[in-house]
């Protein structure tokens, strides 16, 4: 009788340990999932300095765009489709004076 109960306790451990290693939500998934949440973080890094070099050249643009418009304005006169110029006569304008509040 205890030799049954051994080999029945011994086969309970078993499938216990079985549960605990290898099915599913086991030792063996959990190392899996963070593995894959590893590589996925890192994916997530790369492409996130990805977006900022992108968001980074973006602001550059803008603001390259808008520099060139500032000196096309003050050294050709440049003047935008949607604006009206109105030039008077012996009437000169320091450029400097004019950005200073």
């Amino acid at each position: 009788m205890l030799k049954w109960l051994f080999i029945i306790l011994l086969g309970m451990l078993g499938l216990l340990q079985y549960h605990l290693w290898l099915d599913e939500g086991g030792l063996l998934e959990l190392h899996r999932t963070h593995a894959r949440a590893d590589a996925l973080a890192d994916e997530n890094a790369e492409l996130k300095a990805r977006n900022d070099r992108l968001a980074a050249e973006v602001v550059d643009l803008k603001n390259g765009l808008d520099a060139i418009e500032e000196r096309a304005r003050n050294d050709i006169g440049m003047v935008r489709n949607d604006e009206q110029f109105f030039w008077v006569p012996g009437v000169t304008v320091d450029a400097t004076k004019e950005a200073q509040p």
